[in-house]
C-alpha cells in the first residue's frame, strides 16, 4: 500500500467518526471507544485470516499425533491470541441492520476476552448499545461497513498507523481533554530520536502513559534501526495510567502495534508497581503540568520523590486549611525527580515539561540546582508553541543521562531553541515534518561526536533531492561537525562568563542560545531616513484615524437626532 492509498484509507475510515456524530447517543468525548474497539476487532479479523491457512495445516498436521495441539493453542502461538467464530467481522457485518447488531459486537468481545485472558476487561464492551439509536437503528450497520473496507491483504503493521491517526484525530477534536492521552507523534519521535534507544534485554517506563504512544514510538525507531525479532521479544515496556478508559486505549494500542509490556491503572504519585527507582534503561512521559494537589506527607518519605527534594511552600503552614492536609505547590519537580531517581546506572529519559519549571524558584530551584551539578540533565530543548492539543504556550522537553555524570561533559548542558522550527498544521496546531525531526536531531548527534550520521543525512537528502534540507545544515554546520549556533544551540557550562552558575541555574534554553540578528544592509543614513518615512506614514494615519472617529460620532448622533 503506498503511502497516498494508507492515507485515502485512513481518510475513509475517520468517516466513521462523521457517521457517530450525526447520529449515535453518546457524548462527544465518548467516540473514541467504540471506534477503537471497532479498529482493534478489525485487526483481530484480518491478522487471523492471514495466518488461518498456516494454522489449520498444522493442526491438521498434529492431529492424531503425540505432539496434537488445539487451533486456540496454534493461534496463540502464531499470532499472540485465538479468535472466536463468534467474532469473524464478516458474521457481525452480514448480520441484519437492525439494533440486535449490537449485542453482536459485545458478544464477540467478550468471547474474544474470554478466550484471551490478557484481554479481559480491555475491550469497549458496553459502549455499542448507544450506537443503535431507535431513530437510525442501522448507524452501527453503516460503521462497521467503513471498517470492512480495510483490505484483508493489508500490510498488518499498518494498523498501529491507524489506530494512531484516531488517537491523534480524536485529541484534535476534544481539545484539552483528548490532550490529556494523546502526545502529538512527532514530538514523540523527535524524544526517540535524541534518546536513540538500544534494542535487547531494555525496560522502558512510562510513568504516566496516556495512550502509550511513547512505546509504540520506540519500538517503531528500533524497527527502522534493524532491530530482529528476538531482540524486541526482550524489550519490554511498563506503564501507569489513572485513568480507566485510557488504560484499556493504551492496552489496545500495544497490541495492535506487537509492543510487549505492562499498563497498570495507578496513581503514580501514590503507587510504584514496578518499584522503580534505579530499575529502568529507558524513562519517558508527557506527564500533567501544574498539579497542585499531592499529599507531602504521602510522598516526602518516597525515594523516587525525595532523593533531590520535595516541592514545599515557604511556609509549610501555608496550604493548610482546618484539617487540609499539606500539599505539594506545583507538583512538576515531583515529576522530574521521579525521572532521575527511575534510571539505572546507564539510563536515558526524556519528559515533556512546562516552560515555567526551567526558571521555578523556592524549593524548586534547589532541586534543579543539585540535578545541574549532579550532571544528569544532558539536554534541554524549548519547543514550538500550538504543538499540544492540551496546551498553546511553547514547552520544554528535559533529556536525562545518567552516564553523562561520569564524563568530561559532566558540567556542561545541550541547549536547543526549537520555537522556529515546526510545520502549520491548521490555524492552531503545529507539528514537526520528518524532515525537521531529522535536523534538530542530527545536533544531538554531532554534539555526541557522530559525524558519520551528519554524512549519513546528508547523502540521503542528495539522493531525495532535498536540496533545501541540506542547505538548512550546511549553513549551520558546515564542516560537518557540531558548533554553536545563534538562536538555534549552544553548550553552556557550568562555570564561566554566561555560565550556568552566572544564569542563576536556569535551564531555560533562550537564556543561552541568543537571538539572530538579521542585517538589513541599510547605512546610518539610510536607516534614519527610513524611519523618519515610517513615522509621517504614522502621523498620517493618526490624523486619518481621528478625522474617521469624528465621522462616525457625527452620524451616531445624527442617527438619534441628537
Amino acid at each position: 500500500m503506498t503511502d497516498l492509498q494508507l492515507k485515502q484509507l485512513k481518510d475513509n475510515l475517520w468517516h466513521s467518526a462523521d457517521l457517530l456524530r450525526q447520529g449515535a447517543h453518546l457524548a462527544a468525548n465518548k467516540f473514541g471507544q467504540p471506534i477503537l474497539g471497532l479498529v482493534f476487532l478489525r485487526y483481530a479479523d484480518v491478522l487471523f485470516k492471514q495466518h488461518k491457512d498456516e494454522i489449520l495445516s498444522e493442526y491438521n498436521s498434529l492431529k492424531g499425533g503425540r505432539r496434537e495441539k488445539t487451533i486456540k493453542e496454534i493461534s496463540v502461538e502464531k499470532i499472540g491470541f485465538f479468535l472466536p467464530e463468534c467474532a469473524y467481522f464478516d458474521s457481525i457485518n452480514e448480520a441484519p441492520d437492525t439494533s440486535a447488531k449490537a449485542t453482536l459486537v459485545k458478544k464477540a468481545m467478550e468471547e474474544i476476552e474470554k478466550e484471551n485472558p490478557r484481554l479481559e476487561g480491555v475491550l469497549p464492551k458496553d459502549v455499542f448499545a448507544q450506537l443503535v439509536p431507535d431513530e437510525e437503528p442501522d448507524l452501527l450497520s453503516k460503521i462497521i461497513r467503513v471498517f470492512k473496507d480495510i483490505p484483508e491483504d493489508i500490510e498488518i503493521d499498518l494498523f498501529g498507523e491507524i489506530y494512531e491517526y484516531f488517537l491523534g484525530n480524536f485529541a484534535l477534536k476534544e481539545g484539552q481533554d483528548g490532550g490529556a492521552f494523546y502526545t502529538p507523534a512527532s514530538v514523540v519521535r523527535y524524544m526517540v530520536q535524541v534518546l536513540n534507544p538500544e534494542t535487547g534485554d531494555k525496560k522502558f517506563l512510562d510513568p504516566a502513559c496516556g495512550s502509550g504512544g511513547m512505546f509504540v514510538q520506540a519500538a517503531r525507531y528500533m524497527h527502522r534501526h534493524n532491530a530482529s525479532n528476538a531482540d524486541m521479544m526482550k524489550f519490554r515496556c511498563f506503564g501507569v495510567e489513572k485513568e480507566p478508559d485510557t488504560v484499556k486505549i493504551a492496552k489496545m494500542n500495544l497490541l495492535l502495534n506487537n509492543v510487549r509490556g505492562e499498563i497498570t491503572e495507578a496513581n503514580s504519585f501514590y503507587s510504584d508497581p514496578y518499584n522503580a527507582f534505579g530499575q529502568f534503561d529507558y524513562v519517558m512521559a508527557n506527564p500533567p503540568f501544574n498539579v497542585d494537589e499531592v499529599s507531602v506527607e504521602r510522598v516526602k518519605d518516597d525515594a523516587r520523590f525525595n532523593t533531590y527534594g520535595v516541592p514545599r511552600n515557604k511556609s509549610k503552614a501555608g496550604k493548610k486549611d482546618g484539617d487540609k492536609k499539606e500539599t505539594v505547590p506545583n507538583a512538576n519537580y515531583l515529576w522530574i525527580g521521579y525521572f532521575a531517581t527511575a534510571l539505572n546506572e546507564n539510563g536515558k529519559a526524556g519528559l515533556v515539561m512546562a516552560n515555567s519549571a526551567s526558571d521555578a524558584g523556592s524549593s524548586e530551584y534547589e532541586i534543579r540546582k543539585k540535578m545541574i551539578e549532579d550532571g544528569i540533565i544532558s539536554q534541554m530543548v524549548t519547543l514550538p508553541s500550538n504543538m499540544f492539543t492540551s496546551v498553546t504556550l511553547p514547552a520544554t522537553l528535559w533529556f536525562f543521562d545518567k552516564k553523562k555524570a561520569q564524563t568530561a561533559k559532566k558540567d556542561e548542558i545541550l541547549f536547543i531553541d526549537a520555537r522556529n522550527v515546526f510545520t502549520q498544521v491548521d490555524r492552531a496546531h503545529r507539528k514537526f515534518s520528518d524532515e525537521q525531526i531529522k535536523n534538530l536531531g542530527i545536533i544531538t548527534s554531532l554534539y555526541n561526536g557522530d559525524t558519520q550520521a551528519f554524512q549519513d543525512l546528508i547523502a540521503e537528502y542528495k539522493a531525495k533531492g532535498q536540496q533545501e534540507q541540506i542547505d538548512w545544515l550546511m549553513e549551520r554546520f558546515p564542516e560537518g561537525k557540531y558548533q554553536d549556533v545563534i538562536g538555534l544551540c549552544k553548550v553552556a557550562k557550568l562555570e564561566g562568563e554566561d555560565g550556568i552558575k552566572d544564569q542563576d541555574y536556569s535551564l531555560n534554553a533562550g537564556r543561552y542560545v541568543g537571538v539572530v540578528i538579521e542585517d538589513d544592509g541599510m547605512t546610518a543614513d539610510e536607516f534614519k531616513a527610513e524611519m523618519q518615512r515610517l513615522h509621517s506614514e504614522f502621523e498620517a494615519l493618526s490624523a486619518q484615524a481621528k478625522d474617521l472617529e469624528k465621522e462616525i460620532g457625527d452620524n451616531l448622533k445624527g442617527l438619534w437626532g441628537e
